[in-house]
């Protein structure tokens, strides 16, 4: 059986409360270019829904994408929190170049800990920093070294997963400098 996959990303979309202070952030602080506004009334969900979306783009031609309704009921049914912790975020991969850029973006903006930080995860080196709506983003460059052992990785995954399903929690990272075991 041939695998179809898709050809890539083409959006995330989430409600945010505010679109220009949504629009500065991923503009002015991350850098991504603002490609598509559409503002568009829809008959949604037994209801006409005014909304404004835009689309922040991605080098992939992929984009992040924020709505923003006109009725504040519709705001309020379609825009709850966005949920966002360490374990539920956007992981973004960039250059080291690009990393660097972005790091000096949010230190010429004052921005610190706790909204910004740096995790060496070994295989690669990872930025976060939460948007004007309280999400996480991570920006990843992929340490070279890892690289050269994507074709094990993809080769043990299923074997890795059940290991630790098993309830074998030993640690396979074998780029990170601090082991841990459970």
């Amino acid at each position: 059986m041939t695998q179809m996959l898709p050809n890539r990303l083409h959006h995330t979309a989430y409600v945010t409360k505010d679109l220009e202070a949504t629009r500065a952030f991923y503009e002015d602080v991350i850098g991504l270019p603002l490609i598509a506004t559409y503002c568009e009334a829809d008959e949604l969900f037994g209801k006409e829904r005014v909304y404004c979306h835009c689309f922040f783009g991605l080098a992939d031609d992929s984009a992040l994408a924020f709505f923003q309704f006109a009725d504040p009921s519709d705001q309020a049914e379609f825009g709850p929190d966005i949920p966002s912790s360490p374990f539920h975020h956007i992981a973004l991969n960039v250059t080291a170049e690009a990393q660097a850029a972005l790091e000096k973006r949010i230190a010429d903006r004052g921005l610190e800990a706790p909204d910004t930080y740096v995790l060496e995860h070994g295989y690669c080196r990872s930025v976060y920093i939460k948007d004007p709506n309280g999400m996480i983003l991570e920006f990843t460059y992929d340490a070279p070294a890892a690289l050269t052992g994507d074709a094990e990785r993809r080769a043990t995954a299923h074997a890795e997963l059940k290991r630790w399903l098993a309830g074998d929690h030993r640690n396979n990272n074998l780029f990170r400098v601090e082991q841990h075991a459970d």
